[in-house]
């Protein structure tokens, strides 16, 4: 892990200043921990130089305390170049709910020390879950002074929601740059997220706490949709291969994870005691490619429902139809709360006005839930029918801070709330216009709070009665000491579906 000095370092609390004591050029990319159940959690590592061998064992240790004078397990790990020397340990048999410090060791350096926790067990009473909701860091545009916070005042869990890199070339003057210039191969996704990895602030919120993690299409291409790229490149199934093996190097999830060509389930489940299960979608491997397209491009566009009926296909999905079926099947209906975390915005947010002369109508983004209508309704409509208790969907994806109710016809004021939304906005990738949101506000009024000038993470706080979130907003994203602070607050009772400001 890099050393942090200056300012930043002085930000970072004790314990994270003597985490970081120990940096290495072999460790420049820093440690990281994520997957926890209540018995083991993902240590991962990866090994930096140009004159590795084709494989270094790296020793690993967990321990009770930050001097490792109590050490629980240890283990030796092969880093192998055809997986970029990474590391992957995963430790089993530990305490459920427990905190654990862990550091490595290879080729005579050793790693800074992180800390992690195990979940509760799945039975266990539990009273509080406290976590970071994230998305959407694009180096580029700023600085990640959103997650110094998170290393400063560490949660229990981190859920990253997609879009850990990005795939474009750097533009000349860019605030910083990264190398290379558009990823399509394995090499180029490795320095991409070295890149990345090699911002102090990252590894400081890594280093932090576990972190559960899911994909969006940047850690690809820009609005890919299963085998197809948005710029239809014959080569894609490759290109989807290569990133998704790189994502998978690069990331605290279990070797099991590791993809089979461009194949791997992401998807499933955490449960965090009796308190809340944690649902993890993939919105890019299965969906059906993007209606209505622009010409000559695959991906996204914004359409008028009535110049685009395809938009209204019953049959279309953004799941796949196995990950449906499991998700109908996998509610926890004796949990106050079920956290949906998936990659984008879910509640409808149309640009104009979504009835005409009483004929369905509306302006839609074919990227989003709105361009699998039908999908979403089906999603909501299973919650509605078996009485989900406490659905609230975590989003990232827009680059803002979106708040709203999620009802399974939204044209119908009547049919009452099912669940509600906490669409975080970006660690630092650019939003659009804020005067855009305000005038979408007309049309949407299950939306009750938009911004698209806020740059940073959602912090909830979940107890048996009542969910919390606090939006945490960086003042200026071009500035890596920037002050970050809280912004809007809102809450949400388990026994009542819909939000309110707190």
């Amino acid at each position: 892990m890099a050393q942090l000095g200056g300012a930043a370092a002085l930000a970072l609390p004790a314990w994270s200043r003597h985490a970081h004591a120990a940096d290495s050029a072999r460790f420049a990319l820093g440690v990281a921990s994520g997957s926890p159940t209540a018995s083991s959690v993902v240590l991962w590592t990866r090994l930096l130089g140009d004159d590795l061998p084709d494989a270094v064992p790296v020793q690993w240790e967990l321990a009770h305390d930050a001097a490792f004078t109590q050490v629980v397990a240890r283990g030796t790990e092969q880093a192998v170049a055809a997986e970029a020397h990474s590391v992957h340990a995963q430790p089993g048999g530990l305490e459920g709910a427990r905190g654990y410090w862990y550091r490595f060791t290879a080729l005579g350096q050793a790693s800074s020390a992180g800390f992690t926790r195990t979940a509760p067990a799945p039975d266990a009473a539990v009273d509080m879950l406290d976590l970071t909701v994230a998305s959407c860091q694009r180096f580029e545009h700023g600085h990640f002074a959103a997650w110094r916070d998170v290393a400063e005042r560490p949660p229990q869990l981190v859920l990253f929601l997609g879009d850990y890199i990005y795939e474009y070339a750097s533009a000349p003057g860019a605030l910083r740059a990264t190398r290379g210039g558009r990823t399509e191969r394995l090499s180029a996704y490795r320095q991409r997220y070295a890149d990345y990895k090699a911002d102090p602030h990252l590894q400081a919120a890594h280093a932090a706490a576990p972190w559960v993690l899911i994909w969006d299409d940047h850690e690809v291409e820009n609005d890919y949709a299963g085998l197809h790229g948005e710029r239809r490149q014959l080569f894609f199934e490759r290109q989807r291969a290569d990133a998704y093996q790189a994502w998978w190097e690069h990331m605290p999830v279990p070797r099991s994870m590791k993809p089979v060509g461009p194949d791997v389930r992401i998807w499933g489940s955490l449960d965090w005691g009796r308190l809340a299960r944690i649902h993890r979608l993939d919105d890019r491997q299965y969906r059906d490619v993007q209606v209505c397209p622009r010409p000559d491009r695959g991906g996204s566009n914004t359409v008028n429902l009535a110049d685009c009926p395809a938009l209204n296909e019953p049959a279309r999905t953004l799941l796949g139809a196995e990950q449906e079926q499991w998700l109908s099947g996998n509610w926890s209906l004796d949990r106050p709360w079920n956290l949906l975390a998936q990659q984008t915005l879910m509640a409808r947010l149309s640009r104009s006005p979504t009835r005409v002369d009483g004929q369905a109508a509306g302006r839609y983004w074919t990227d989003g839930w709105d361009g699998y209508p039908h999908a979403r309704r089906r999603l909501l409509q299973a919650a509605a029918d078996r009485r989900v208790p406490g659905l609230v969907a975590l989003g990232g994806d827009v680059h803002a801070n979106i708040v709203a109710d999620l009802q399974v016809d939204f044209d119908d004021d009547k049919g009452g709330v099912v669940g509600s939304e906490i669409c975080g906005t970006s660690i630092s990738s650019n939003g659009g216009p804020q005067a855009g949101l305000d005038a979408m506000r007309a049309h949407n009024p299950h939306v009750h709070h938009a911004r698209s000038d806020e740059r940073g993470t959602v912090r909830l706080r979940l107890a048996r009665e009542r969910l919390e979130a606090e939006h945490r907003v960086v003042a200026d994203v071009r500035d890596p000491a920037s002050a970050v602070a809280a912004g809007a607050r809102f809450a949400i009772e388990a026994a009542r579906a819909g939000i309110q400001r707190a």
